[in-house]
């Protein structure tokens, strides 16, 4: 079979799709979205392309418009089924249609379908959207233009007209027939210090006083990876308090009619000098076949299952004594290591590292669902509530049912959810952690796993801000209603973004507000204010209504076939009279003044979407792309019984490869990665044994340690744990959000054990390592 290449799809005819251009204008933490896709039709019949995208899934998606041969058409938001029903009949008819949606089942896929394409004829197709941006940890704004869309496992009993379910064509990376090209502006009132690019940029300029910054993105993106910006302000932090005019001449109980605020708060929660050390720590991990695949396309990056087992080693050394914790893994069917949590000791540490080092990605399709219910229907320990710990690489078709099942549980935990590699699924990730009051992170390129998991540990470990409030002091007759969920909780270093309607009157110009934040945390009262200006600001675009009509709709909309009658109502409502897509809704455009109707049959074109080849086991056809989706591993299902209850063993497969995440638990030491081994030989009290091991990484021989042990008849642990906390902060010091807790650990066990002669061992140990760490790193 000849293999196609340049601008021609699986049938050997050329892609109507030419290039996508995106135009991106990022202010402080929201950035707007213009995406142009440029199609033409090069062949002799008329045409009906179909194209799959993603859409991060926090995205309020509010206009789609077309310029067909120099002629604009602008859809109209309408209910999905009869925006359907339109196109259909618009189509049969000889009409030119355009029809964009969300997928049914999950919020982070959009369909955009060009009925009737005449030959010759070119059309532009632009579809807009604003979204709030996420913080990272080091203050970075993260804005991530989407660029990737794997394929995802089709859950038993899911819903088969998904634009998912439909075999849209893929091909390698370099055949991609289109291309991407993107401008971005970068406004900050605070400054702008940097900005930086997983992609190759072909500009960046900046003001003379860095309140702005313009980048462009260089030609040839390979569509390997999403494209992700982290912008550096220099604050980013202060509270603020933003308020944009309402359109006035819409309904008077129209959430557009009226002014909207966005309330941002950054409580200065401190850091617990004593981590609680109760909880139920449950870690879900996939286990599909996709996670065999590489975290990244760079050289030498390792697969991500090998990437998650050195996670859970790291996440169980981290572990506070006295605390209950499983591990399942899930695929097709899911395994449990223990049948149920257990109490986290040496032994049932040891247990599970044995089992972890066994686990593969060897359980077929991702079905979260059944593990989840399993999880969820074990009686709650008392005194110790429940943390969730999920990592997947998102691979889910119906992820509205996955996140229904989390938010009916909502009130007895609280999920963590982690999304490996490129393409993961926005709406899962950061669904079931939404509806949970956890946090979502996401691991792409060059990031660590270990990095993300632990920082999330530490914070499940920090007491929470609670008893949230949020009270207004507003003129007579002005009055703030809650379009977001009230928080409930806070956790420490994370950002609290709020939406309300400001109904009643408007104050004249000079007329300020002021909005307070109040919390308690341990016991105590807190509170933060913020002045703000009553005079609303116009943008022509109504961001803050939209990203408001978009917070809204999460609350209710729970997919196209599930959501209650009375939320569907209510999203309808919203989504329509604010311009909101939602899964009810759809948008959809007729052109009826084309000179003629289109005659004949219409061809259907469906675009090619890039495959990136990160899993070698994947089958490819002769033709460059991979095999139908439900060949390809990660959608095959596994011979074991669905609900499998219990704990399974999971042999070794034939072709494991050893790598450094092959953590010996007899503390024999055969891996070159110091860190890595040093966290392995940890006890689970915080401790470490004097060993070869030990002695291996340090550098010196068993024999020279023992002699310099410099007080007689002193426990030779406390002695290795002293050697081994000096050599974390003498050689890992970047590294230290990783092994931070365990390092708590291990000076919590010293000051119980060897407190009468730390001071001395750890003199003794700055001597016999030649460090220059200060022995203060010991001090309770």
């Amino acid at each position: 079979m000849v293999r196609p290449c340049g601008l021609l799809t699986h049938e050997k005819k050329p892609v109507p799709l030419k290039s996508i251009s995106v135009n991106l204008s990022i202010c402080e933490f929201v950035a707007g979205v213009s995406a142009t896709l440029n199609y033409e039709n090069e062949e002799k019949v008329p045409l009906e392309v179909v194209f799959v995208f993603p859409v991060d899934e926090d995205s309020a998606v509010y206009s789609f418009e077309a310029m067909v041969d120099g002629k604009k058409i602008v859809a109209e938001l309408q209910d999905k089924s009869e925006a359907r029903a339109s196109y259909e009949d618009a189509i049969s008819q000889g009409h030119q249609a355009f029809l964009l949606e969300e997928d049914d089942s999950s919020s982070d896929v959009f369909c955009c379908n060009l009925g009737n394409l005449p030959p010759g004829s070119k059309a532009a197709l632009t579809l807009k959207y604003v979204q709030e941006l996420p913080l990272e940890a080091d203050g970075a704004v993260r804005s991530v233009l989407p660029a990737v869309l794997n394929p995802r496992y089709q859950l038993s009993g899911g819903p088969e007209d998904s634009c998912l379910a439909m075999k849209s064509p893929m091909v390698p990376k370099e055949d991609v027939p289109y291309t991407l090209s993107m401008d971005a502006t970068i406004t900050s009132q605070h400054g702008v210090e940097r900005v930086q690019c997983n992609c190759p940029l072909r500009a960046t300029e900046y003001l003379a006083d860095k309140t702005s910054a313009q980048i462009s993105l260089a030609d040839g993106h390979k569509f390997d990876r999403d494209v992700e910006l982290l912008i550096y302000y220099r604050e980013v932090h202060a509270p603020s308090v933003a308020v944009e005019m309402g359109e006035p001449s819409t309904k008077p109980d129209c959430l557009m009619g009226d002014p909207s605020a966005m309330v941002s708060f950054y409580p200065n929660i401190p850091e617990a000098q004593s981590p609680t050390a109760c909880g139920e720590f449950i870690f879900l991990m996939d286990r599909s076949g996709s996670m065999d695949c590489s975290m990244s396309n760079r050289d030498n990056s390792p697969p991500r299952i090998e990437a998650a087992k050195e996670t859970l080693v790291w996440l169980l050394k981290s572990l506070p004594i006295g605390c209950y914790f499983n591990i399942y893994g899930f695929g097709s069917s899911y395994e449990a290591f223990f049948q149920k949590s257990v109490q986290y000791t040496q032994d049932t540490m040891e247990e599970a590292l044995r089992k972890v080092k066994l686990m593969r990605a060897d359980l077929g399709g991702t079905e979260i669902l059944a593990p989840l219910q399993n999880i969820y229907s074990a009686a709650s320990i008392p005194g110790h509530p429940l943390q969730l710990f999920v990592f997947t690489d998102g691979e889910v078709n119906d992820t509205f049912r996955v996140i229904r099942e989390v938010q009916s549980n909502g009130l007895r935990h609280r999920c963590f959810s982690f999304g490996i590699g490129e393409g993961a699924s926005t709406s899962l990730i950061k669904g079931i952690a939404r509806v949970s009051g956890g946090a979502a992170e996401f691991i792409t390129g060059g990031e660590r796993m270990q990095s993300k998991a632990l920082r999330a540990l530490k914070r499940s470990l920090q007491p929470v801000a609670e008893d949230v409030s949020l009270s207004w002091n507003l003129p007579p007759g002005l009055a703030a209603k809650l379009l977001s969920p009230e928080p409930t909780v806070i956790f420490r270093a994370q950002r609290l973004i709020i939406y309300a309607q400001l109904t009643g009157k408007m104050p004249p110009a000079e007329a300020t507000g002021e909005v307070c934040l109040k919390y308690t945390l341990q016991g105590k009262s807190f509170e933060n204010k913020v002045m703000f200006s009553l005079q609303p600001k116009f943008d022509a675009n109504f961001t803050i209504h939209r990203l408001a009509a978009k917070s809204f709709i999460q609350t209710k909309d729970v997919g196209f076939t599930d959501t209650p009658a009375n939320d569907k109502k209510e999203v309808l409502k919203v989504s329509i009279e604010c311009g909101v897509i939602s899964s009810h809704t759809a948008f959809i455009a007729i052109n009826k003044d084309l000179n003629k109707p289109v005659q004949g049959p219409v061809a259907r074109r469906d675009i090619p979407r890039p495959f990136i080849p990160y899993c070698a086991s994947i089958p490819m056809l002769a033709g460059g792309g991979p095999a139908k989706f439900s060949a390809l591993r990660c959608g095959a299902r596994s011979s074991k019984p669905k609900c499998f209850r219990g704990v399974s063993p999971a042999m070794p497969s034939p072709h494991f490869a050893i790598n450094r995440t092959t953590l010996k638990t007899n503390h024999t030491v055969v891996e070159d990665d110091h860190l890595a081994q040093l966290i392995s030989l940890q006890n689970a009290d915080g401790s470490w044994c004097l060993s070869d091991g030990l002695a291996v990484v340090l550098g010196m021989s068993l024999e020279d340690i023992l002699a310099a042990l410099p007080v007689k008849g002193a426990d030779p642990s406390g002695w290795a744990t002293v050697l081994a906390v000096l050599w974390l902060h003498g050689n890992c010091k970047d590294m230290k959000c990783e092994w931070d807790l365990l390092e708590r650990k291990a000076v919590a066990w010293i000051h119980t054990h060897a407190g009468s002669v730390v001071q001395e061992l750890a003199k003794a140990a700055v001597d016999v390592l030649k460090s220059s760490v200060d022995p203060a790193v010991f001090a309770p």
